[in-house]
């Protein structure tokens, strides 16, 4: 164990599986574009259009309830005019992650319920944001949707030690952290931040997701964080009775979940809202994937 610490860091990790985890070519020509102002909105969606699986997944992503627009949008050009460049790249990135981790041991993780709670995770967490008056809300469902993105790492690059790290939390995710920074001298969290600021991903995502566990250590970003830290307790069931509901709320310190100006009774409600969304926007999102 002591090794393992001394031997590693969370950026080493990362640092060292730059390659086997990096972006697709897509991604990074479009954020180009999208920092760049000599570039039209119909020049980006040309550039998506030439992709037809990725161009097919984000116009029915568009569609969907998930944004709730009454027309239908037929054109990646038209989606890049109505929901914007960002929140369109926001979705490439999405769909562009789930291709990303492909080879993931399945003793360790069964890759359909690991997406399926991240997009829970991301409906509630932008749920919460649009109840706490956060401008652009979209990046939170992101956020949310790479909250344990460091655990997949781990699992491909640290598989025999991850499952001693599950084994011993005896699988329960409020344990998991507690494990990882005693056998690891770091966390999933901690990997995550690090996977995010490898692929240059906005400073919010970057702390929203490192202090996820620690809000209150967040720098510039900590409402996301907080946000984030409350999402990622109620992600982990995607059915919930007022009981569990309670639990898990009153064991949030108060300050915590004080900063979304919900009650409980309000939360349920949200609760039960995002799991409309979410089994429809999972479909789309990981359309024609299959996980081994």
């Amino acid at each position: 164990m002591t090794d393992s610490k001394i031997a590693l860091t969370a950026e080493s990790l990362v640092q060292g599986s730059i390659t086997l985890f990096s972006l697709p070519d897509i991604y990074h020509q479009i954020e180009k574009m999208v920092n760049d102002p000599r570039f039209t909105a119909l020049e980006i969606g040309q550039v998506i259009a030439k992709d037809p699986a990725l161009s097919m997944r984000l116009l029915k992503l568009v569609n969907s309830s998930f944004y709730g627009f009454q027309s239908r949008i037929d054109t990646i050009s038209r989606a890049v005019a109505i929901i914007g460049i960002k929140d369109l790249q926001n979705l490439v990135l999405a769909t562009s992650v789930i291709d990303v981790f492909n080879n993931i041991p399945s003793e360790l993780v069964n890759m359909t319920d690991f997406w399926m709670q991240s997009v829970q995770c991301g409906v509630i967490a932008k749920l919460l944001a649009k109840k706490s008056s956060v401008l652009h809300a979209e990046r939170l469902f992101l956020a949310g949707l790479l909250h344990n993105i460091g655990s997949l790492v781990l699992y491909q690059k640290l598989p025999d030690l991850s499952s001693k790290v599950l084994k011993l939390a005896d699988y329960k995710a409020e344990l998991v952290p507690v494990i990882e920074q005693e056998m690891m001298g770091f966390t999933f969290a901690d990997v995550g931040g690090e996977l995010v600021k490898s692929w240059a991903l906005p400073d919010s995502l970057y702390e929203a997701i490192a202090y996820q566990l620690t809000p209150e250590l967040a720098l510039a970003h900590r409402l996301d964080a907080q946000i984030l830290h409350i999402a990622s307790i109620f992600c982990v069931a995607l059915v919930y009775d007022q009981d569990s509901v309670g639990e898990l709320w009153e064991a949030i310190p108060f300050e915590r979940r004080s900063v979304i100006g919900l009650d409980q009774k309000q939360f349920s409600s949200l609760l039960l809202q995002a799991q409309e969304d979410v089994r429809q926007f999972f479909e789309l999102l990981v359309s024609g994937k299959k996980f081994y």
